[in-house]
């Protein structure tokens, strides 16, 4: 093999000033600023309000205990080794996900119309949704709910998607603005993609009841808008996987297409491990064929395949029935710890402020207990 001789380096800038030396310092990203402030605070009675994790009484990250079951199983394995996933993830973790949201008596499962692929938790699902859109949708506009969870303009927007909002909170009567909703979403543009978190909205925590999903989604349909789901926390609003599902599953058994982008960070507390999942119902399963080629094409750019570890725990404890149920079990314990905790919250704010009426007490009593997400 014949080498080259090195060449001697190019001196590009004589004075040693740096090529990036007209860069600006970016402002601190304000979630993660918060979690530096607390760990640097040295009091100990001090609570972190951040970013949003489940914690103990001791203010320790919760880690569950059929978690820890499953991963000394895995760590006593020694036969399973470290290999690289596929371009899309475990196989059996892509199914036992779909099965967990749409539920596994779906027609568009039974149907082979649904496409799911692993992606890197919740965020990369939603990016990865994101692109394919940008890609192979003829509509390159999204409309987000006022207010939603903070990175989802920056998640959509990287993509190249416009961003518009529709009316979600009135922050005066503390409910769901929900007629304000549907003229916003009637006269949206046709074709137009519709970001919904499927339950637990972030950040008001207000959810349509069912009867309201069900004219939301008669109006998707009806306007050719194409709805676009992020599923962060069920299990963790009613404490049941089921009816916290309930909103998707409306619209993945009506024959129409749409996206879901699912975490298992908050309901499995799997938030290092970065799991989660992008799943697209289509119309036929030749389309949804091609739809899983063309995701495969996404993320090969984007970080090549998932990591095999947050897979592997979830899939064990969605395959097995005992570990499932200690899940669910879990689940709700941390569920109903929750609402205690605010309910705790919602009597302090009430005793050091006696002067709100009790009407406003009721709507705040309401939605304080619906909420369950950072």
């Amino acid at each position: 093999m014949e080498y080259l001789k090195p060449m001697e380096p190019t001196r590009i800038h004589s004075n040693g000033d740096s090529l990036f030396q007209d860069i600006t310092l970016a402002p601190d990203i304000p979630v993660y600023a918060t979690t530096a402030a607390y760990n640097k605070d040295p009091c100990p009675n001090k609570l972190h309000l951040g970013i949003g994790v489940y914690r103990t009484e001791e203010g320790k990250c919760h880690t569950l205990n059929v978690v820890k079951q499953v991963e000394q199983t895995l760590a006593n394995d020694l036969s399973a080794d470290k290999e690289y996933l596929p371009i899309t993830g475990m196989p059996e973790f892509n199914k036992l996900s779909a099965e967990l949201m749409f539920g596994s008596g779906s027609p568009a499962i039974k149907e082979s119309r649904v496409v799911t692929v692993q992606c890197v938790s919740g965020c990369l699902s939603l990016r990865v949704g994101a692109e394919f859109l940008a890609k192979h949708y003829h509509r390159h506009v999204v409309y987000l709910p006022e207010p939603t969870y903070g990175n989802h303009p920056n998640l959509i927007s990287a993509a190249g998607l416009t961003l518009k909002t529709y009316r979600y909170y009135d922050p005066k009567t503390l409910v769901l603005d929900f007629q304000g909703l549907l003229e916003d979403l009637g006269s949206a543009l046709t074709g137009a993609i519709v970001l919904f978190h499927a339950c637990g909205h972030n950040p008001t925590g207000v959810d349509p009841t069912c009867q309201q999903w069900e004219q939301i989604r008669q109006l998707v349909r009806q306007r050719g808008l194409l709805p676009f789901f992020d599923c962060a926390y069920q299990g963790l609003v009613s404490g049941n996987l089921d009816d916290d599902a309930q909103s998707i599953r409306m619209f993945g058994c009506d024959g129409g297409e749409c996206l879901v982008a699912q975490s298992y960070s908050k309901n499995m507390g799997l938030y290092g491990e970065r799991i989660g999942s992008l799943s697209i119902v289509c119309k036929t399963a030749d389309v949804a064929r091609r739809v899983e080629s063309q995701l495969k094409l996404i993320i090969r750019p984007l970080y090549s395949n998932p990591p095999i570890h947050g897979a592997a725990i979830v899939t064990a404890i969605l395959k097995d029935r005992d570990l499932y149920k200690k899940w669910t079990n879990e689940l709700k314990a941390m569920r109903d710890r929750l609402v205690q905790v605010r309910r705790q919250l919602y009597d302090s704010l009430c005793n050091k402020d006696p002067s709100q009426t009790s009407i406003a007490k009721e709507k705040m009593q309401d939605e304080l207990f619906s909420i369950i997400q950072p």
